[in-house]
C-alpha cells in the first residue's frame, strides 16, 4: 500500500540520520529507563502531535492521545479504562510532575458533541465515538443556546470548554487531587489554534486561554 510506504520512507531516513544522532539519549533511556516529568493529554488529530508542537527529544514527554483530549472522571465499574491506566501509570509509577491537558482547532470530535451527529447511532458505526463525547453534553448547552451549533464560533468555545471538563475528571482521581494539592502535581491546559500556529495556555482561575510567550 503507498500509505505505508510512505511510512518506510520515512523510517528509512530516521535510521540512516535520526537515530544515529540521538544514538547517545537512546542508549540511555534504554539503560535507565523513561523518566519524563511531563504527561501531554492530546487529541488524536494527525494534524496536533505534542512532540513536534513542543519540539521535544525522545523520553521527554508521557503522551496520551484520544478523541478530542478527553479524560474520564474517575470510577470502578468494570470495564477497560485506557485512559485512567495512563494516567495511573504516569502519576504513580512515573511520578510526572506536571499534566497539560491540550485541545486544539478544527476538533472533529468537538463538532460532533456540538452537533450530535454522531449520537444514537451503534457501536462501529459512530457509537463508541457518540458515547465517548457524551462526556461534553453539559458544556453543550450553554454553548448552544448562546452561539448556536453551526458557527466557527460555537466549535471553537467547545474545544476550549472540552479542556475545562478534561481537567475537572483530572482532579475527581484520588492521587491526582491528593499530589496537587501537596504540590507534586501540577495541571496545565493548553490550546493549539492549527490555523494561527499558536499556543494558547489556560488561567486556572478565570477559564481564560492566553497565547503562549
Amino acid at each position: 500500500m503507498p500509505e505505508f510506504a510512505h511510512l518506510l520512507e520515512g523510517y528509512r531516513r530516521f535510521r540512516d540520520d535520526g537515530y544515529p544522532q540521538q544514538r547517545e539519549r537512546y542508549d540511555h533511556l534504554v539503560a535507565e529507563g523513561q523518566d519524563p516529568k511531563v504527561m501531554i493529554i492530546g487529541c488524536s488529530d494527525s494534524r496536533v502531535d505534542p512532540a513536534q508542537i513542543f519540539d521535544v527529544d525522545p523520553g521527554q514527554i508521557f503522551v496520551v492521545r484520544n478523541v478530542a483530549a478527553l479524560v474520564p472522571p474517575f470510577e470502578t465499574t468494570p470495564g477497560l479504562h485506557g485512559v485512567s491506566a495512563a494516567l495511573e501509570f504516569a502519576v504513580q509509577f512515573l511520578k510526572v510532575r506536571q499534566i497539560v491537558v491540550m485541545g486544539h482547532g478544527m476538533c472533529g470530535g468537538c463538532k460532533a458533541a456540538l452537533t450530535r451527529d454522531l449520537h444514537g447511532t451503534a457501536p462501529g458505526e459512530g457509537g463508541f465515538i457518540a458515547n465517548w463525547i457524551h462526556m461534553l453534553d453539559d458544556v453543550r448547552h450553554p454553548i448552544a443556546d448562546a452561539l448556536g451549533t453551526e458557527s466557527r464560533e460555537a466549535e471553537r468555545a467547545m474545544e476550549l470548554a472540552a479542556v475545562g471538563v478534561s481537567l475537572a475528571n483530572l482532579r475527581t482521581f484520588p492521587c491526582v487531587r491528593e499530589k496537587e494539592a501537596t504540590g507534586e502535581l501540577t495541571l496545565r491546559g493548553a490550546f493549539f489554534a492549527i490555523s494561527e500556529g499558536v499556543l494558547y495556555l489556560r488561567d486556572d482561575e478565570t477559564g481564560q486561554f492566553i497565547p503562549a510567550d
